[in-house]
Protein backbone atom coordinates (compact mmCIF):
# COMPACT_ATOMS: atom_id res chain seq x y z
CA UNK A 1 0.00 0.00 0.00
CA UNK A 2 1.66 3.29 -1.15
CA UNK A 3 1.58 6.47 0.97
CA UNK A 4 2.30 9.91 -0.18
CA UNK A 5 6.06 11.05 1.50
CA UNK A 6 4.47 13.90 3.07
CA UNK A 7 2.12 13.28 6.55
CA UNK A 8 -1.30 14.65 6.87
CA UNK A 9 -1.43 18.47 7.33
CA UNK A 10 -1.81 21.65 5.91
CA UNK A 11 -0.39 22.46 2.37
CA UNK A 12 0.08 26.18 3.61
CA UNK A 13 -1.60 28.73 4.71
CA UNK A 14 -2.94 31.66 3.23
CA UNK A 15 -1.26 35.21 2.97
CA UNK A 16 -3.15 36.57 5.65
CA UNK A 17 -0.95 38.49 8.21
CA UNK A 18 -0.71 37.17 11.52
CA UNK A 19 -3.76 37.11 13.62
CA UNK A 20 -4.45 40.28 14.88
CA UNK A 21 -6.74 42.83 16.29
CA UNK A 22 -7.25 46.14 14.76
CA UNK A 23 -9.98 48.70 15.42
CA UNK A 24 -12.05 49.44 12.57
CA UNK A 25 -14.19 52.57 11.59
CA UNK A 26 -17.14 52.02 13.51
CA UNK A 27 -15.22 51.49 16.89
CA UNK A 28 -15.74 47.58 16.60
CA UNK A 29 -12.67 45.06 15.71
CA UNK A 30 -11.58 43.19 12.82
CA UNK A 31 -10.25 39.42 12.88
CA UNK A 32 -8.78 37.70 10.36
CA UNK A 33 -9.17 33.85 11.08
CA UNK A 34 -6.26 31.88 9.57
CA UNK A 35 -6.68 29.21 6.94
CA UNK A 36 -4.92 26.46 5.57
CA UNK A 37 -5.26 24.13 2.91
CA UNK A 38 -5.41 20.48 3.47
CA UNK A 39 -4.38 17.45 1.18
CA UNK A 40 -7.24 15.56 -0.24
CA UNK A 41 -6.82 11.81 -0.47
CA UNK A 42 -8.63 11.48 -3.39
CA UNK A 43 -6.79 14.86 -5.29
CA UNK A 44 -10.52 15.24 -6.54
CA UNK A 45 -10.25 12.49 -9.01
CA UNK A 46 -13.35 10.58 -7.73
CA UNK A 47 -15.68 13.79 -7.92
CA UNK A 48 -17.79 14.34 -10.97
CA UNK A 49 -17.30 17.38 -13.02
CA UNK A 50 -19.22 20.17 -12.18
CA UNK A 51 -18.52 19.44 -8.45
CA UNK A 52 -16.67 22.04 -6.75
CA UNK A 53 -14.14 19.75 -5.93
CA UNK A 54 -13.39 18.00 -9.08
CA UNK A 55 -9.58 17.47 -9.74
CA UNK A 56 -8.92 19.37 -6.89
CA UNK A 57 -6.19 18.49 -4.49
CA UNK A 58 -6.53 20.50 -1.68
CA UNK A 59 -9.19 22.56 0.05
CA UNK A 60 -8.74 25.29 2.20
CA UNK A 61 -10.28 25.59 5.86
CA UNK A 62 -10.57 27.68 8.42
CA UNK A 63 -8.83 27.34 11.64
CA UNK A 64 -11.31 26.49 14.32
CA UNK A 65 -12.57 29.58 16.73
CA UNK A 66 -14.61 29.28 20.19
CA UNK A 67 -17.57 29.45 17.77
CA UNK A 68 -16.91 25.79 16.44
CA UNK A 69 -16.36 24.44 19.84
CA UNK A 70 -19.47 25.55 20.68
CA UNK A 71 -20.90 22.83 18.14
CA UNK A 72 -18.94 20.35 18.99
CA UNK A 73 -20.31 20.40 22.95
CA UNK A 74 -23.61 21.24 21.61
CA UNK A 75 -26.26 18.42 23.22
CA UNK A 76 -28.96 18.66 20.36
CA UNK A 77 -26.16 18.55 17.39
CA UNK A 78 -24.57 15.72 19.05
CA UNK A 79 -27.97 13.79 19.74
CA UNK A 80 -29.18 13.96 16.04
CA UNK A 81 -25.71 13.16 15.19
CA UNK A 82 -24.46 16.22 13.14
CA UNK A 83 -21.90 18.32 15.14
CA UNK A 84 -19.47 17.27 12.74
CA UNK A 85 -21.15 18.16 9.82
CA UNK A 86 -22.11 21.38 11.12
CA UNK A 87 -18.50 21.68 11.94
CA UNK A 88 -17.42 20.85 8.56
CA UNK A 89 -19.90 23.55 7.13
CA UNK A 90 -18.48 26.28 9.45
CA UNK A 91 -14.70 25.83 8.63
CA UNK A 92 -14.42 25.01 5.09
CA UNK A 93 -13.74 28.34 2.73
CA UNK A 94 -16.27 27.87 -0.66
CA UNK A 95 -19.41 27.61 0.82
CA UNK A 96 -20.79 25.23 -2.61
CA UNK A 97 -18.67 22.55 -1.37
CA UNK A 98 -21.82 20.21 0.63
CA UNK A 99 -19.61 18.42 3.23
CA UNK A 100 -22.51 15.08 3.21
CA UNK A 101 -20.94 14.67 -0.29
CA UNK A 102 -17.55 14.85 0.68
CA UNK A 103 -15.51 11.25 0.41
CA UNK A 104 -15.22 9.65 3.64
CA UNK A 105 -11.61 9.82 3.07
CA UNK A 106 -11.36 13.33 2.39
CA UNK A 107 -13.85 13.69 5.39
CA UNK A 108 -11.65 12.15 7.48
CA UNK A 109 -8.48 14.36 6.21
CA UNK A 110 -10.36 17.89 7.07
CA UNK A 111 -11.47 16.50 10.38
CA UNK A 112 -7.70 15.37 11.81
CA UNK A 113 -6.28 17.93 10.54
CA UNK A 114 -8.47 20.39 11.99
CA UNK A 115 -7.95 18.55 15.62
CA UNK A 116 -4.13 19.32 15.09
CA UNK A 117 -4.38 22.62 14.31
CA UNK A 118 -6.98 23.42 17.09
CA UNK A 119 -5.18 21.29 19.97
CA UNK A 120 -2.06 19.84 18.55
CA UNK A 121 -0.93 15.98 17.49
CA UNK A 122 -1.06 14.92 20.97
CA UNK A 123 -4.26 12.56 21.04
CA UNK A 124 -4.57 10.85 24.58
CA UNK A 125 -7.11 8.40 24.97
CA UNK A 126 -7.93 5.36 26.66
CA UNK A 127 -6.99 1.79 25.08
CA UNK A 128 -7.71 -1.38 26.14
CA UNK A 129 -4.79 -4.01 25.40
CA UNK A 130 -5.39 -6.60 22.65
CA UNK A 131 -3.10 -9.34 24.07
CA UNK A 132 -3.78 -8.92 28.37
CA UNK A 133 -6.93 -6.67 28.00
CA UNK A 134 -5.88 -3.76 30.67
CA UNK A 135 -7.61 -0.41 30.05
CA UNK A 136 -5.04 1.93 30.28
CA UNK A 137 -4.05 5.63 28.76
CA UNK A 138 -2.30 5.95 25.32
CA UNK A 139 -0.94 9.26 23.36
CA UNK A 140 -1.08 8.81 19.98
CA UNK A 141 0.63 11.37 17.34
CA UNK A 142 -1.73 12.39 14.86
CA UNK A 143 1.08 14.07 13.15
CA UNK A 144 1.81 10.28 12.33
CA UNK A 145 -0.82 10.27 9.85
CA UNK A 146 -0.56 9.26 6.30
CA UNK A 147 -2.32 9.89 3.20
CA UNK A 148 -3.22 6.81 1.59
CA UNK A 149 -3.95 8.01 -2.46
CA UNK A 150 -5.03 4.33 -3.82
CA UNK A 151 -2.24 4.65 -6.84
CA UNK A 152 -1.05 1.55 -6.45
CA UNK A 153 -4.66 -0.15 -7.06
CA UNK A 154 -3.73 -3.50 -8.85
CA UNK A 155 -5.90 -3.03 -11.88
CA UNK A 156 -5.68 -6.71 -12.77
CA UNK A 157 -8.22 -6.97 -10.07
CA UNK A 158 -10.52 -3.91 -10.44
CA UNK A 159 -11.43 -1.42 -13.57
CA UNK A 160 -11.25 2.33 -12.43
CA UNK A 161 -14.05 3.76 -14.36
CA UNK A 162 -13.46 7.47 -14.35
CA UNK A 163 -16.67 8.17 -12.89
CA UNK A 164 -16.16 7.18 -9.23
CA UNK A 165 -17.29 3.91 -9.42
CA UNK A 166 -15.01 0.66 -10.02
CA UNK A 167 -15.75 -2.95 -11.39
CA UNK A 168 -14.65 -6.41 -10.77
CA UNK A 169 -15.27 -9.87 -11.79
CA UNK A 170 -16.21 -12.03 -8.16
CA UNK A 171 -13.70 -14.76 -7.73
CA UNK A 172 -16.19 -17.43 -7.10
CA UNK A 173 -19.88 -16.53 -8.87
CA UNK A 174 -17.65 -14.46 -11.66
CA UNK A 175 -20.77 -12.07 -11.13
CA UNK A 176 -19.39 -8.58 -12.65
CA UNK A 177 -19.94 -5.96 -9.96
CA UNK A 178 -19.72 -2.07 -10.35
CA UNK A 179 -19.19 -0.13 -6.88
CA UNK A 180 -19.05 3.23 -5.69
CA UNK A 181 -16.99 5.03 -2.74
CA UNK A 182 -19.21 5.84 -0.07
CA UNK A 183 -19.42 9.87 1.29
CA UNK A 184 -20.04 11.55 4.66
CA UNK A 185 -23.62 11.26 4.18
CA UNK A 186 -23.56 7.71 2.98
CA UNK A 187 -21.57 6.46 6.15
CA UNK A 188 -24.06 8.50 8.43
CA UNK A 189 -27.01 7.03 6.88
CA UNK A 190 -25.16 4.04 7.80
CA UNK A 191 -24.75 4.31 11.31
CA UNK A 192 -28.27 5.94 12.00
CA UNK A 193 -29.85 2.32 10.29
CA UNK A 194 -27.56 0.42 12.95
CA UNK A 195 -28.38 3.21 16.07
CA UNK A 196 -31.88 2.66 14.93
CA UNK A 197 -32.44 -0.98 15.05
CA UNK A 198 -29.94 -1.46 18.22
CA UNK A 199 -32.76 1.16 19.92
CA UNK A 200 -35.30 -1.12 18.76
CA UNK A 201 -33.64 -4.42 19.81
CA UNK A 202 -34.23 -6.01 16.66
CA UNK A 203 -32.84 -9.83 17.03
CA UNK A 204 -32.23 -9.21 13.09
CA UNK A 205 -30.48 -5.42 13.01
CA UNK A 206 -28.48 -3.92 11.08
CA UNK A 207 -25.96 -3.84 13.67
CA UNK A 208 -25.95 -7.50 13.49
CA UNK A 209 -25.15 -7.39 9.60
CA UNK A 210 -22.41 -4.73 9.24
CA UNK A 211 -21.29 -6.37 6.32
CA UNK A 212 -24.24 -7.03 4.05
CA UNK A 213 -25.34 -2.97 5.37
CA UNK A 214 -21.86 -1.91 4.08
CA UNK A 215 -22.28 -4.32 0.59
CA UNK A 216 -25.87 -2.92 0.18
CA UNK A 217 -24.21 0.63 0.13
CA UNK A 218 -21.73 0.49 -2.12
CA UNK A 219 -22.88 -2.02 -4.50
CA UNK A 220 -23.92 -0.15 -8.15
CA UNK A 221 -25.13 -2.49 -10.82
CA UNK A 222 -24.44 -6.52 -10.82
CA UNK A 223 -24.34 -8.26 -14.33
CA UNK A 224 -25.29 -4.38 -15.56
CA UNK A 225 -28.30 -4.68 -13.16
CA UNK A 226 -29.21 -1.96 -10.96
CA UNK A 227 -32.31 -3.13 -9.09
CA UNK A 228 -31.97 -3.17 -5.53
CA UNK A 229 -33.86 -5.93 -5.06
CA UNK A 230 -30.91 -7.53 -7.12
CA UNK A 231 -28.25 -6.58 -5.52
CA UNK A 232 -29.67 -7.39 -2.15
CA UNK A 233 -30.31 -10.77 -3.20
CA UNK A 234 -26.82 -10.76 -3.98
CA UNK A 235 -24.97 -9.41 -1.19
CA UNK A 236 -26.93 -12.34 1.16
CA UNK A 237 -26.33 -15.03 -1.31
CA UNK A 238 -22.64 -14.61 -2.14
CA UNK A 239 -19.92 -17.02 -1.12
CA UNK A 240 -17.94 -15.44 1.92
CA UNK A 241 -14.96 -15.51 -0.52
CA UNK A 242 -16.75 -13.08 -2.82
CA UNK A 243 -17.71 -10.52 -0.15
CA UNK A 244 -14.30 -10.92 1.37
CA UNK A 245 -12.85 -10.40 -2.24
CA UNK A 246 -15.06 -7.25 -2.68
CA UNK A 247 -14.60 -5.63 0.76
CA UNK A 248 -10.89 -5.84 0.27
CA UNK A 249 -11.08 -4.13 -3.13
CA UNK A 250 -13.08 -1.45 -1.73
CA UNK A 251 -10.95 -0.91 1.36
CA UNK A 252 -7.88 -0.54 -1.32
CA UNK A 253 -9.79 1.77 -3.90
CA UNK A 254 -10.70 4.57 -1.07
CA UNK A 255 -8.33 7.49 -0.76
CA UNK A 256 -8.36 7.80 2.96
CA UNK A 257 -5.91 9.05 5.57
CA UNK A 258 -4.12 5.81 7.76
CA UNK A 259 -4.11 6.37 11.52
CA UNK A 260 -2.12 2.74 11.87
CA UNK A 261 0.70 3.51 14.86
CA UNK A 262 2.55 1.35 16.93
CA UNK A 263 0.71 0.54 20.67
CA UNK A 264 3.22 -0.99 23.41
CA UNK A 265 1.04 -2.06 26.47
CA UNK A 266 2.43 -1.03 29.85
CA UNK A 267 1.33 -4.05 31.37
CA UNK A 268 2.10 -6.82 29.23
CA UNK A 269 4.54 -5.29 26.42
CA UNK A 270 2.54 -6.50 23.95
CA UNK A 271 3.31 -4.71 20.73
CA UNK A 272 1.80 -4.19 17.32
CA UNK A 273 -0.02 -1.96 15.01
CA UNK A 274 -3.32 -0.44 16.25
CA UNK A 275 -5.34 1.78 14.03
CA UNK A 276 -6.10 5.47 16.52
CA UNK A 277 -9.57 5.19 17.72
CA UNK A 278 -11.33 8.20 17.50
CA UNK A 279 -13.24 8.26 20.49
CA UNK A 280 -15.40 10.68 21.67
CA UNK A 281 -12.87 12.72 23.29
CA UNK A 282 -11.01 13.04 20.07
CA UNK A 283 -11.72 17.06 20.08
CA UNK A 284 -11.68 17.43 23.59
CA UNK A 285 -7.78 16.57 24.73
CA UNK A 286 -7.28 16.97 28.51
CA UNK A 287 -11.26 17.11 29.72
Amino acid sequence: MSRNSERLGSKGSDSSPPPSLTQGDNGGFSFVVPTEFVELPSQGKYYPEGHPLHNKESVEVRQMTAKEEDILTSRTLLKKGIALDRLLTNIIVDKSIDPHELLVGDRNAIIISTRVSGYGSEYSTKVSCPSCGTAQPYVFDLNEAEIYTADDLDLEDVTDNGDGTFSTILPKTQLNVRFRLLTGLDERKMLKLVDRNQRKKKVNSAADHLITTQLKSIIVEVNEHGDQEAIKYVVENIPSIDARHLRLLYKRATPNVDLTQVFECSSCDHEQEMEVPLNADFFWPDR
